[in-house]
């Protein structure tokens, strides 16, 4: 392969490398910031309308930490993708969606972007220097089917959690 072919090769490594940190860094920082404070996070939980919310808090810190630990190795990465879709779809239904876009109000870009670059690393793949790599998963699901996998689990995860555990609160008079 010429060097164009070799850039191109770099620049994914780089680019994988990159949203590994990036996202997996993210998830494991507010993981630890739930885990750190269990009942404070619960009674956020339960004041956004979710029932169980020590189970919540427990599970969100536990699902944070866990998928933004295996992103960081290159570890299952559809599935940890998958996991950060979840998360975030859940944080955009139950928390942002009513207060439009920008972060800044507590709108829904940031949870969009994290589950929009979640899906982009389960695309590209782990790189090279994943574990992922290490023992062949990448030669057996990559590009769009770890995609539509990191997308599909994850929004599907995330509906079905917000059925079980999740009730709207009633709309402040």
């Amino acid at each position: 392969m010429g060097g164009r072919g070799r850039r191109n090769r770099v620049g994914r490594e780089i680019a994988s490398l990159l949203l590994r940190g990036a996202v997996g860094g993210t998830m494991i920082a507010h993981g630890v910031k739930h885990g750190t404070s269990l009942k404070g996070t619960a009674g956020w939980f339960g004041s956004i309308g979710f029932r169980q919310p020590e189970l919540q808090a427990k599970t969100s810190a536990a699902v944070e930490v866990g998928a933004g630990a295996l992103l960081l190795a290159g570890a299952a990465t559809p599935l940890a993708s998958a996991a950060v879709v979840g998360t975030m779809g859940v944080a955009a239904r139950s928390v942002h969606l009513p207060n439009g876009f920008f972060i800044t109000a507590e709108g829904w870009e940031y949870v969009t972007n994290l589950a929009a670059a979640a899906v982009a690393l389960a695309a590209i793949g782990p790189g090279r220097f994943s574990v992922d790599h290490a023992t062949g998963l990448t030669r057996r699901i990559g590009g769009g089917g770890a995609a539509a996998v990191a997308a599909g689990v994850g929004l599907a995860g995330a509906a079905a959690q917000l059925a079980v555990f999740w009730r709207a609160p009633a709309p402040k008079e």
